[in-house]
């Protein structure tokens, strides 16, 4: 007497959870002041090298690089607002969501993302924190699933305290077997 233990039966799509419901967090406000300021010091740098492209006497500069540097005085500050404007609204999209079975990104302000990872699919995690991370007190939760080469995603700005909890529950986690 053989039973039947497999079973592949459908679905209706009306019957799924809807993601969009997901209670998701935000990230620390100071990650947007981080990417606010490095945007502030790369257009600073760049108007300053073209000031002083164009108002410097030492050396004689060429007649198309001296032309250039007038442009760059009005566009490198132009383009570096808009991207500071943006920058600073698609940081405020980007949210994670942390359930028992998987964990969520959802990012981006004109291309829009929406990531779930399963917990059980998770191989490793790995917190990120560069010399700014550092100085601002947050890091960056890298999550790789099994069988992929690079990360699945990566949650950035969280607070070391969050990130290290929801490290955590991870490894806690991924491999309790799902219910």
């Amino acid at each position: 007497m053989s039973e039947n233990l497999f079973s592949n039966d459908n679905v209706p799509s009306h019957h799924l959870p809807d993601l969009a419901e997901l209670a998701f967090e935000p990230i620390s406000p100071v990650y947007r002041k981080v990417n606010l300021g490095i945007c502030v010091a790369i257009i600073s740098v760049l108007m300053i090298m073209a000031l002083v492209i164009r108002f410097q006497a030492l050396i004689s500069v060429p007649p198309p690089l001296f032309n250039a540097s007038q442009y760059a005085l009005v566009i490198v500050p132009l383009i570096g607002v808009l991207f500071c404007v943006y920058q600073w609204f698609a940081d405020k999209q980007v949210m994670f969501a942390l359930r028992e079975q998987d964990l969520s990104l959802k990012q981006g302000l004109i291309f829009r993302r929406l990531a779930s990872q399963p917990v059980l699919r998770i191989q490793h995690v790995e917190l990120k924190r560069g010399p700014l991370d550092r100085l601002s007190g947050l890091a960056k939760l890298q999550v790789f699933s099994a069988g992929g080469a690079g990360h699945t995603f990566e949650i950035p700005g969280l607070p070391i305290a969050r990130a290290q909890k929801i490290r955590q529950f991870i490894l806690t986690h991924k491999d309790i077997g799902a219910r």
